[in-house]
């Protein structure tokens, strides 16, 4: 992650407890690692709300070239935030991956191999 890298972490209309401080702490630890495996990000945004009788977890990533925006749902607080880390590192690795291999094709195409 790089210095300038956020991470904020609002809990709507839910009461400040321990498992929210804990579920913090995880989740800011797994944002962290998630911008050490993709320098481009700069900053993490998530937002828990009650939802019904579960919870609804948004994220917005964006950084150099990259935004990012995904939802989880789930009927307790920490499996929504687990499968909305998830769906970040999935669309993480799919716009780095795009980024990597569309220069390569792209110069594949200029430069087409003769065969043998």
């Amino acid at each position: 992650m790089s210095e300038g890298a956020t991470v904020v972490i609002t809990f709507k209309d839910l009461e400040n407890d321990e498992t929210h401080d804990q579920l913090r702490e995880d989740v800011e630890r797994h944002c962290t690692e998630l911008a050490r495996e993709f320098p481009e990000t700069t900053r993490f945004e998530i937002t828990v709300t009650p939802e019904g009788v579960g919870y609804l977890a948004h994220a917005h990533v964006s950084g150099k070239n990259t935004q990012v925006a995904t939802h989880a749902s789930a009927t307790d607080l920490r499996p929504a935030t687990d499968l909305l880390l998830d769906r970040i590192r999935t669309q993480l690795r799919k716009v780095h991956d795009k980024r990597i291999f569309q220069r390569r094709r792209e110069a594949q195409k200029a430069n087409p191999r003769r065969p043998s």
